[in-house]
């Protein structure tokens, strides 16, 4: 039986299983511009502009984003309204409300999420946007997989 409960801790993000957060953004504080790490960032207030990272962001309960989002790992529990590229992946926590696409290699929603957006899952996040490419793109993206 712990066996089974260790396993689905592993498979959800929360507070007892997230890796060690480098910096913690309170729920008081108000941030407006560009917010850039390498790490890690847990948001528990709010925030408006841009968000890029090579590491993780958790946006916990009761956070507000107003931003778009590109990190390789995104977990939230909070609101968004933004788009979402994780080259990893983005998992929505129940109290997660997104208003925005969201473009990553792996998804996971759990029940009760919020989620009005289109979400495209790929390989590499830096692939062609099939949502806003150009038609040319698109055709000479997917050349090689043509039969003729």
């Amino acid at each position: 039986m712990q066996n089974a409960a260790r396993q689905g801790a592993e498979m959800s993000y929360d507070e007892r299983t997230l890796p060690k957060t480098v910096t913690r953004i309170g729920k008081t504080v108000r941030m407006k511009g560009t917010l850039r790490f390498a790490e890690s960032v847990q948001l528990s207030g709010r925030f408006e502009g841009e968000i890029e990272s090579k590491g993780y962001l958790y946006i916990e309960d009761g956070a507000e984003v107003e931003a778009n989002v590109r990190a390789e790992s995104v977990i939230v529990g909070g609101m968004v309204r933004g788009n979402i590229e994780a080259s990893q992946r983005v998992e929505m926590l129940p109290s997660a409300r997104i208003y925005g696409n969201v473009k990553t290699a792996a998804v996971r929603i759990e029940d009760g999420v919020s989620f009005e957006g289109k979400c495209q899952m790929v390989k590499n996040s830096d692939a062609v946007d099939v949502f806003s490419a150009p038609v040319g793109q698109l055709k000479e993206s997917v050349r090689g997989f043509s039969k003729s």
